[in-house]
């Protein structure tokens, strides 16, 4: 259905600004009259194929879904307004114009524009799915119906910050040690394919016998050159196959388990999913979201299929009246400590609080861990680069050195 972007006098006679969805401009006129906006100015903005390619764009690689810096920002700002006891409808046409982001801008719009026909806000941002996901939706219908919204905001708004400084600090870790390891192959591809077959023409031309390392080296060379398009189409092949092997219903929880065993990696990711899971938790029963639905969400948000089995589990476990610490205690994929705290808010009704210093406390083990591991990861990727080019160098350069010495 097109949309068209109006300016208009509000009842009250104030100028105002929005858009609407409807057949035709005649039809968007009279929707609005209707409302008791005198019109003086409407066209065409976008359609829905326009608009869904104006979000594509504007989200570029990230998948389609609005940052976690943008709607924790926005978050943060409605949640003033609304402190300040502005009318909700007069918040979102004030964030509408505020709004940088092209699509977080359009959908405020479409947002303000339900809520005026008298929709519920959690209703009119339910439909916005690749900007407010279901933790956002169930949190503001929560505060809603307990009169606690601009709360529930605040809230909100630490939870998405949170989120993007797990994330941040993931990414930042991974980033060097990722960028090394790039570097170093193209630097072997272009040794393999370009430098030894030059000096294997020459090494052949002396007719003199070779070093066991140089003949290996030389044959995964001529490998290389010969055969690139086989090696790199049988390692797209097999990455297709390994791909869709950990995302089928019988091999994702096998590699999670694996990944879960690692050494170093483990210990990390089961972390990452403790922080996940506790913030979450806390953030929603403290918003008045109801226990099941809250561990329903939060399941789905650990990224470990063993760990949402084992919050699949606590929660039948609620439903038939039990606690949520035996099931996760059972599990063995839930830290003792974690397990002693959620038992402790249990009996003494702070569940909320105690899941909050949890996801407070392995947030920093996170960090710590993270810190840690690039600093290890740094100088053992460059002794692992300086062996391998050694390596190489030894190989190729003694014969030739070798030679230069007979002549």
């Amino acid at each position: 259905m097109p949309v068209f972007e109006y300016k208009a006098y509000a009842p009250s006679g104030k100028p105002t600004r929005g858009i609407v969805e409807a057949e035709n401009s005649k039809a968007a006129r009279m929707k609005m009259k209707k409302q008791g906006f005198a019109v003086y100015e409407i066209g065409e903005k976008l359609t829905s194929k326009a608009s869904a390619a104006s979000n594509q764009a504007a989200q570029g690689l990230f998948g389609g879904r609005a940052s976690v810096k943008d709607v924790a920002m926005m978050t943060r700002q409605l949640a003033s307004l609304i402190k300040a006891n502005i009318p909700l409808v007069e918040c979102l046409a004030a964030m509408v114009e505020q709004a940088e982001i092209p699509q977080i801008k359009l959908v405020l719009a479409q947002v303000r524009q339900d809520v005026n026909e008298g929709a519920s806000l959690g209703k009119a941002m339910a439909k916005h799915p690749k900007v407010f996901d279901n933790i956002f939706v169930n949190m503001i219908e929560a505060g809603e119906s307990s009169g606690t919204l601009n709360l529930v905001l605040l809230r909100l708004a630490d939870l998405k910050e949170s989120q993007m400084r797990l994330r941040s600090k993931i990414i930042s870790g991974m980033t060097y040690p990722a960028l090394m390891m790039g570097v170093a192959t193209i630097l072997l591809i272009v040794i393999f394919t370009f430098v030894i077959p030059k000096l294997t023409a020459v090494f052949d031309s002396m007719n003199k016998k070779m070093p066991p390392l140089t003949i290996f080296l030389m044959n995964v060379s001529d490998l290389l050159v010969n055969y690139w398009y086989l090696i790199f189409g049988g390692g797209f092949l097999g990455m297709m196959m390994f791909l869709k092997f950990i995302n089928s219903d019988a091999g994702k929880p096998q590699w999670d388990a694996f990944k879960l065993k690692l050494p170093v990696v483990g210990p990390l990711i089961r972390m990452i999913g403790v922080t996940r899971f506790s913030s979450t938790m806390s953030t929603l029963l403290g918003s008045g979201v109801p226990i099941l639905s809250a561990m329903n969400i939060a399941k789905n948000l650990v990224g470990n299929t063993l760990m949402a089995r084992a919050i699949a589990d606590a929660r039948d476990n609620i439903t038939e009246g039990q606690s949520i610490a035996d099931p996760l205690r059972r599990s063995g994929q839930f830290p003792p400590m974690v397990i002693h705290m959620i038992s402790i808010g249990e009996k003494t009704g702070e569940l909320p609080a105690m899941l909050k210093n949890v996801s407070e406390t392995y947030e920093e083990q996170v960090a710590t861990r993270i810190d840690g591991m690039t600093a290890l990861l740094e100088p053992l990727m460059i002794i692992v680069m300086g062996g391998m080019v050694g390596t190489i160098v030894m190989a190729v350069f003694v014969p030739l050195m070798d030679i230069s010495n007979i002549n």
